[in-house]
């Protein structure tokens, strides 16, 4: 699934070349994952602004509301003058005076959702609940220890979750518990504050060292040229079950926690 990095990395792709674009058209195929809560013809016309990010959603500001895209578990987007005709798994064209916008997913677990504003509508009701941002000055570590001292659920459940802090996903969860020297198992509320704050930093080290490789390739992400992220390529502990610890030579282990594989040192992370 795409995190954070990927997302960003798919923004930056294509938001100056988009932006003061007028659209001309939109073209739906199979329906995804929620309506897109407006008859499609009435885009035509509208501007888009800019192009922003919350979490994993990206948001085409427009002149009068605003589109909401999420890529699912294998959607990508590309953004171009001329693309091919649509394929079977092509379920989106937003036609511009600038490029086609095309959303591609295979398993349609993506959207393409319209709202008046960032916090009406559908949109509203998705964003609502996302955590703070880790690369912003909102997320702090005093207020993340905060966060953390009101969960009983596991560190690496907590951080999945994305209402203490949003865009962590499994494999950047994983490489930043592994920096900081906590094993994915430890109840959230037990974290002490400096424990707390060696986590906040390795959170945003991490994300930003992904973002610098261009995202984690696993199986379908690639940015809207076609792209691939190299970030897995370094990993310390993700995917690397058996393998020897690149710091202490102790084989990486891999547990289950809920319906996702956590990967960890039993050495470097003891508690």
């Amino acid at each position: 699934m795409p995190e954070l990095p990927e997302v960003e990395i798919t923004r930056r792709g294509f938001a100056s070349r988009i932006a003061g674009a007028r659209i001309e058209g939109l073209r739906l195929g199979q329906p995804l994952r929620w309506p897109l809560g407006i008859v499609a013809d009435e885009l035509v016309g509208r501007t888009v602004v800019q192009v922003r990010r919350r979490g994993k959603y990206l948001l085409l500001d427009l002149d009068q509301g605003v589109l909401l895209v999420h890529l699912g578990m294998s959607g990508r987007l590309r953004f171009d003058t001329m693309l091919p005709p649509p394929g079977r798994h092509d379920h989106a064209d937003l036609q511009t005076t600038q490029g086609t916008l095309r959303l591609h997913d295979p398993r349609r677990f993506g959207a393409l959702v319209w709202a008046a504003a960032a916090d009406a509508g559908m949109a509203g009701k998705l964003l609502s609940t996302l955590g703070v941002e880790p690369l912003e000055p909102g997320f702090q570590p005093e207020s993340f220890y905060q966060a953390l001292g009101r969960r009983s659920a596991a560190i690496k459940q907590v951080l999945l979750a994305g209402d203490c802090v949003v865009g962590v996903g499994n494999i950047y969860a994983c490489e930043a518990l592994f920096q900081a020297g906590i094993r994915p198992t430890v109840r959230a509320a037990r974290l002490s504050r400096p424990r707390v704050a060696r986590l906040h930093a390795a959170i945003r080290d991490v994300l930003q060292q992904a973002i610098a490789r261009g995202g984690s390739t696993l199986r379908d992400f690639a940015g809207v040229t076609g792209e691939l992220g190299y970030f897995q390529l370094d990993a310390a502990v993700y995917g690397r079950e058996g393998l020897p610890c690149k710091r202490c030579g102790t084989p990486i282990r891999k547990t289950a926690q809920g319906a996702r594989s956590s990967y960890f040192c039993p050495c470097c992370q003891r508690f």
